[in-house]
């Protein structure tokens, strides 16, 4: 996860300057050009039939083909069509890879963090700029989930050019906005979208590591609610899902608001704030739940999970774009959940 450069480095004790080798570049998304131009030729004999009933018509052959029957929807009345396409359309034209692990080793000393700490990241001659550390600090080698940024410029660089062998600077680690709290019997909720899943992947492979995950024998709930817009946008999903079937107390919620475009994905399809009500246990006061989400309340969770939710037992843990957080923290709290542990961290 990519953060402001410019936010306060509020732990600055003990910084290390160093550099460290790539040791691993891996792309963690997908190219589905292919796959989308698949799912568009599937959708064109209905397209055309809503836009002028001449199902035979000619599909288009190229992107600014279907931007114009984008339009064209528009105009017609079909805009929910016309969202689709244009989604799919997006989909098949962004850049790959957008989505990058990156893996790397300290040249001079194993870097000594924190769980939810960030370093910063300087490569080539582009302006360094600071991400989020996805590894334990159990581990030797460091990992960042880096995503592209639009008119960035490192991360380009990063996932166009990074390869094994290449020299990197790193500085740090900084930040404790976002740690782990003491030990308590309250169970754990970390709720991410995108890569700022990276920072909660550190404390949560720490937490297990760690057995923080019990307390005076018991174990305690951990919970991961990550949303994304599509499959292969889901970091470590793979990994998160073997830790729920190696943890009988880790409960994995991911939920994908676009892939149903593609696939036949049955997982939720909400954003991670409205999913996360539908998880609530019965005994929270729905009626202290904002007005906006009262329609996931009693819409049917898709994970066959036993274990609910009920926030004045919890401790929470967001990273995300500023509104799915400001959303789940007024959620949160309206059922009871003391500020006081509550870490959040926010961007976009």
């Amino acid at each position: 996860m990519e953060q402001d450069p410019d936010r306060p480095q509020e732990k600055p004790d003990p910084v290390v300057d160093q550099t460290a080798r790539v040791t691993e570049a891996r792309p963690m998304d997908e190219s589905r050009a292919d796959e989308v131009g698949e799912e568009l030729s599937r959708r064109w004999p209905d397209v055309a039939e809503r836009l002028d009933g001449d199902a035979d018509a000619d599909e288009p052959t190229d992107v600014r083909g279907w931007k114009q029957v984008v339009d064209e929807l528009v105009e017609a009345g079909e805009e929910r069509t016309a969202d689709e396409i244009d989604t799919l359309i997006d989909r098949a034209d962004r850049s790959y890879p957008s989505l990058l692990g990156l893996r790397l080793t300290p040249d001079e000393q194993r870097l000594a963090f924190d769980p939810g700490q960030y370093v910063r990241i300087s490569f080539e001659e582009e302006e360094p700029r600071v991400y989020s550390l996805a590894s334990s600090p159990n581990e030797d080698e460091l990992e960042l989930c880096i995503t592209r940024v639009p008119g960035g410029e490192l991360t380009p660089s990063l996932l166009d050019g990074a390869e094994r062998g290449d020299d990197l600077f790193v500085r740090g680690p900084f930040g404790d906005e976002l740690s782990l709290l003491d030990e308590s019997d309250r169970y754990m909720v970390f709720v991410a979208t995108g890569t700022g899943v990276a920072p909660l992947r550190s404390m949560i492979r720490y937490t297990f590591e760690e057995g923080l995950d019990s307390h005076d024998g018991e174990n305690r709930d951990v919970w991961l609610f990550l949303g994304a817009s599509w499959r292969d946008d889901l970091p470590y999903h793979a990994e998160f899902e073997e830790l729920s079937r190696e943890h009988e107390n880790f409960h994995y919620v991911p939920t994908l608001s676009q892939e149903r475009l593609l696939t036949d994905w049955v997982g939720e399809t909400a954003y991670v704030q409205q999913t996360l009500v539908k998880y609530l246990a019965e005994g929270v006061d729905r009626e202290r739940v904002p007005e906006e989400l009262h329609g996931h309340l009693d819409s049917e969770a898709r994970y066959d999970i036993d274990a609910r939710l009920d926030p004045e037992n919890a401790e929470l843990y967001i990273c995300g774009v500023g509104r799915m957080c400001e959303s789940v923290t007024d959620v949160t709290e309206r059922l009871g959940l003391p500020e006081r542990v509550s870490k959040v961290e926010s961007y976009g």
